[in-house]
Formats: structure tokens, C-alpha cells, sequence
């Protein structure tokens, strides 16, 4: 084996090593935290070295380095780039805990892994060096765009669960502040009774006012961390009710019934748009076999005449 490919094949190796401890790290919670929860319920006493050696490896080896080499990339990285990805993970839901820093290097260890295999295949099966450049440089951009996809797409379902949860979940706090809760309790009840998206951001409202930031700035920035127009719409409401001085309990109703008028509408949507979309893989899919199966036989029976006519003749 020749040392280029040697070296290249090293190198796929420790990127996907760091792929794998970026993408498959076991908590989204901090390990060191939940290590000292854990020790702290114990009545023996452990030392912060204790605990830390408690951690599994990739967490005291591997993260590290990665976050070093995630704020060296930030040094080189545009500022409102970074802005941007902080921005798109925070509407996808934090996954992993990720900051922009790691999900940049993410992006830059896929681009050359994708790039090394590529290159690596193509050497292997001795395709022309203008070729394999070609090829190279495209699944390098692949490489670029594919986890950037990926966090598009989780973006998008964060989104519809959210929609498509929204009225159950204000039905629910309807029944409880006509129940005599207050809007506050309401909201934890949303979140201890479901675990989706909406009823994190619920959740993590709650925590953010206890902690002492007022109600009014609480919601503006739950609204802003889904971006969803239902949700902003709502929030707008009740703001506007609090600061007007109307009951919250004829809010929460009104915009209930809104949001299911807004989900049947939605669902008649979809429905008559799938003729549509049903078209294509009926066109190139399904009408060709069963044009195959129909015409099939016949068009055997016509070339077995066609032949038995030319013997005869």
C-alpha cells in the first residue's frame, strides 16, 4: 500500500472517531453534572477526581480535544456565521447540547471524510487524476451540505410537532384555568403531562420565571426559540389580554378553537394536494408495470407468430 493512501486511510479513521463522539455521545445532559447528582445521593463522600475518572473515556479524552479544535475552527469562522448556526439549533431543539462551534466542525470533518473515501475508491479502482479531482470536490460540497440537510429537516419536524400539538395543548389549559388554575399552572401542566417540543419550551418558560425574568419577556422568547406563527400569534394574544385586563380563560378558548379550525384547514390541504403528488410515481412507476404485466403476454404471442411467419416463409 502506498504511504498517500496509508495516510489517508489514518485519517478516515480519527474523523470518524470524532464524528462518532460528536454524534453518538450517549446524554444530551452534561456527564459531569449528572456524575455529581449521582454521587451526591450516596452518603459516602467523593473527591472531584473520583468522579471524574467515574466518566466514560470518551467523555474525559475526546470531548475535550474536540471542543479545542471546534474553537480553534471558530477563530477563522465569520461571526455571523456563527450567529446563524446558533440560530438554527436553537429552533431545532439543542440537539445534543451542540454549540455552533461543534456543529461547524462537524460540517468541515464530514466534507473530508466524504472527500478522503472518494478519493481513496477512486485510486484504488485507477481512474483518471482529473476525474478523481472532479469527483473529489463534489462530494467534498456534499460532504459540506449534508449535516447542514440534516438540521434543516430536524428543523422542520420540530416545527410540525409543534403545530400539530398546539390545540391539544390548549384545550388542556383551558380546562385548567376554567378548573381555577392560574395561566402559570396551566402551562406546567402541559409540560408534566406530555413530553414533545411544545411542552419543553412550556416547561423551560416556567423555569425562566421562577428564576425571576418576567412572564411578558418569558413567552416573548419561547415564541422566538420556535418560531412558529401559531405560537407567535398566541403569544401575542395572551400578552395583549394581560396588558388589556381580559379574562385569560376566554383567550385560551378563543385561540383553541382557532388553532383547530387552523389544523382541519391544514389537513384539507394536504388531502387535495395528494392527487398531485401521487401523479409522478403513478406515471413512472406503477403504469409501467402494469403495462408490462397487461402487455406483456401479447407482446410474446406476437413475436412467436412473427417468427413461426418467418420459418414459413
Amino acid at each position: 500500500m502506498s504511504p498517500l493512501l496509508l495516510l489517508i486511510l489514518v485519517v478516515v479513521a480519527v474523523f470518524i472517531i470524532i464524528i462518532s463522539v460528536l454524534l453518538l455521545r450517549r446524554s444530551e445532559d452534561d456527564p459531569l453534572i449528572s456524575r455529581i447528582d449521582e454521587y451526591a445521593a450516596r452518603e459516602e463522600i467523593a473527591s472531584i477526581e473520583e468522579i471524574e475518572l467515574s466518566m466514560p473515556i470518551t467523555d474525559r479524552v475526546f470531548v475535550p480535544i474536540i471542543r479545542g479544535m471546534s474553537e480553534f475552527l471558530v477563530r477563522f469562522t465569520p461571526q455571523k456565521t456563527l450567529e446563524s448556526t446558533t440560530r438554527m439549533l436553537e429552533l431545532a431543539g439543542n440537539p445534543r447540547n451542540m454549540r455552533a462551534s461543534e456543529f461547524l466542525m462537524i460540517r468541515v470533518v464530514s466534507s473530508i471524510l466524504f472527500a478522503a473515501l472518494t478519493f481513496m475508491v477512486m485510486t484504488r479502482f485507477g481512474s483518471a487524476l482529473n476525474k478523481r479531482l472532479l469527483f473529489t470536490l463534489g462530494t467534498f460540497v456534499l460532504g459540506w451540505f449534508l449535516p447542514y440537510m440534516w438540521l434543516r429537516a430536524k428543523v422542520d419536524r420540530r416545527k410540525q410537532a409543534i403545530i400539530k400539538k398546539l390545540p391539544d395543548a390548549l384545550d388542556l389549559m383551558t380546562i385548567c384555568v376554567d378548573a381555577g388554575m392560574t395561566f402559570n399552572g396551566a402551562m406546567q401542566k402541559v409540560d408534566e403531562k406530555w413530553d414533545d417540543p411544545l411542552a419543553k419550551e412550556f416547561g423551560r418558560a416556567i423555569y425562566e420565571m421562577q428564576l425571576g425574568k418576567s412572564r411578558r419577556q418569558s413567552l416573548r422568547d419561547m415564541a422566538n426559540r420556535m418560531d412558529v406563527p401559531d405560537v407567535t400569534s398566541f403569544i401575542a394574544a395572551i400578552l395583549q389580554a394581560e396588558q388589556l385586563g381580559v379574562g385569560i380563560g376566554k383567550i385560551l378558548r378563543i385561540q383553541a378553537d382557532q388553532m383547530r379550525v387552523r389544523r382541519r384547514q391544514r389537513a384539507e390541504e394536504k388531502a387535495q394536494q395528494a392527487p398531485v403528488k401521487m401523479m409522478f410515481p403513478m406515471v413512472f412507476l406503477i403504469f409501467p408495470s402494469i403495462f408490462i404485466v397487461l402487455l406483456g403476454p401479447a407482446l410474446f404471442q406476437i413475436l412467436r407468430s412473427t417468427a413461426m411467419q418467418g420459418v414459413r416463409g
